[in-house]
């Protein structure tokens, strides 16, 4: 065994330890100052005076660029290890960052039914503030640690994305600074095409600084049932029966554990349970996947989730990759001794990396979710199944509309389409490294499907605008000026620019 051979596979079977005893704590004690802070901030400063002095503030930094000669494009000074995603953005070396720093909610108008909040706001900040007031946002993406510039700029979808669409479908206005350091709001009314070309531009039209969000009341608790499907045909008819029923689920997902075998979950809002809940959220409580994976043994089932412990039911075991990095993490020994300070932040995973582990990642794991065509699903799982062999499987529906932008249906109407998830070690022989993904592309463009930019592409920039429409955002960048100010989507999420 070579020396690099030994590193790692020393950081595969004992990084458990670095992370344990270490990131945990860490991850912990950093999520109570957060928690602290964001509490503060809430209670005792008003949101919406400070809100505009770091507007002016992203405005003189803007302005700042233009009096230095705009010899290279902005972007955020954000560090790219805060991002979640598991990789580590290379660009924002070679360009002129602009601090950005907001991270407050604004407003809530519970009259308009809007929230008001800033771009780093994330996901738990929002669940925490609405739900016990009577409130939610139509669309609560699984992880807590997910930001709304994120989910604006990027992508977010949801269990629910079968009634309401992605993320962005869910924003009622963003405001925005752009090229020439001024700021607009953007809506369906007010600078439209602005509005609808936003949503995943990768901050290259400009820097977001506020969003105005949708929400709904919500009742206390989930009706969650389990169906368990013993073959690919009886899971992806059911999927589909469960996402046009008639009566309405307000929420589906799926979990395929293998090609044949998986579990098929919808949910109904409940203002009280019929028998004992499950409060899937506390730490000592089974992973949620491996929870799900019981219902095997049982087979069908009802139980009764609290609402915010449903939403966020991922974030413990962030789906099932923690595994991998601790594979004893959902052993009840460990849950109770370690589970209260579980998930560790990824920007902390990442800030940790060595060389070696990401060329490890790379080399042996996929991190990735395909938007297709729910007519595709079947094909799609018996493609990654041979490609990559990795289980488990999320299976998330959304409605796609045809609205103009980046993302949008294929015709006329709304469509169904498909998340599938794909985390974890890659157990196939056929995998090829770049050329099994490189094929991957091709299968996904083939069948009019898009894929998350999050963990990068492999495509060049022609296939990247064959499979994205870039009709709309053109017009955009020069209508603003980007150009010069800003680089491309295609230059921050192509592998180069992400590793």
């Amino acid at each position: 065994m070579s020396l690099e051979e030994t590193v790692e596979y020393i950081l595969h079977h004992y990084r458990w330890i670095f992370v344990c005893f270490f990131l945990l704590p860490c991850s912990f004690l950093y999520d109570i100052y957060i928690i602290l802070r964001n509490w503060i901030c809430f209670w005792f400063k008003n949101a919406s005076i400070e809100h505009n002095y770091k507007v002016h503030h992203v405005q003189k930094q803007v302005k700042e660029w233009i009096k230095s000669g705009q010899k290279m494009p902005m972007c955020t000074a954000r560090p790219g290890w805060k991002s979640t995603t598991l990789q580590d953005p290379q660009y924002k070396d070679k360009f002129y960052n602009i601090e950005v720093e907001m991270s407050d909610i604004i407003m809530i108008n519970e009259k308009k039914k809007t929230i008001a909040v800033e771009p780093s706001v994330n996901i738990g900040q929002i669940s925490a503030h609405l739900i016990p007031v009577g409130w939610t946002l139509p669309i609560i993406p699984e992880l807590e640690s997910l930001t709304v510039g994120g989910l604006v700029n990027g992508q977010g979808v949801e269990s629910s994305s079968h009634k309401y669409g992605l993320f962005q479908h869910i924003c009622i206005s963003f405001e925005i600074v752009v090229a020439d350091g001024s700021v607009l709001k953007c809506s369906k009314e007010e600078n439209t095409d602005l509005f609808f070309a936003i949503p995943w531009s990768y901050g290259t039209l400009g820097f977001l600084t506020a969003v105005e969000l949708q929400i709904i009341p919500c009742k206390r608790f989930v009706e969650l049932t389990y169906q368990p499907v013993y073959s690919l045909g009886e899971a992806v008819d059911l999927f589909e029966k469960e996402i046009k029923r008639k009566t309405g689920n307000e929420f589906v997902e799926g979990i395929m554990f293998s090609k044949e075998t998986g579990v098929i979950m919808t949910g109904h809002l409940v203002d009280s349970p019929k028998k004992t809940t499950n409060a899937i959220g506390r730490w000592y409580k089974q992973w949620f996947y491996k929870h799900v994976e019981s219902f095997f043994e049982t087979g069908k089932s009802i139980e009764y989730i609290p609402l915010r412990d449903y939403y966020h039911r991922h974030t413990r075991s962030l789906f099932w990759t923690i595994e991998e990095i601790i594979p004893f993490g959902n052993h009840w020994i460990f849950r109770w001794i370690f589970g209260w300070m579980t998930p560790p932040k990824i920007s902390f995973l990442k800030l940790t990396q060595t060389g070696i582990i990401k060329k490890l990642y790379l080399k042996t794991q996929v991190f990735d979710d395909t938007l297709v065509p729910l007519s595709t699903t079947k094909d799609m799982i018996s493609f990654y199944d041979e490609a990559y062999n990795v289980y488990p499987l999320w299976l998330c529906p959304f409605k796609l509309t045809n609205e103009p932008g980046f993302v949008h249906s294929h015709s006329n109407e709304d469509e169904y389409f498909v998340d599938i998830g794909i985390y974890g070690r890659i157990n196939s022989k056929s995998f090829n490294g770049i050329k099994t993904h490189i094929e991957h592309f091709q299968v996904l463009k083939k069948s009019k499907s898009y894929e998350m930019l999050y963990a990068g592409t492999f495509a060049t920039r022609e296939e990247f605008r064959e499979m994205f429409d870039h009709t709309l955002y053109d017009r955009m960048r020069k209508k603003f000026n980007c150009e010069m100010a800003f680089p491309e989507i295609y230059d921050k999420v192509n592998k180069d620019a992400r590793n």
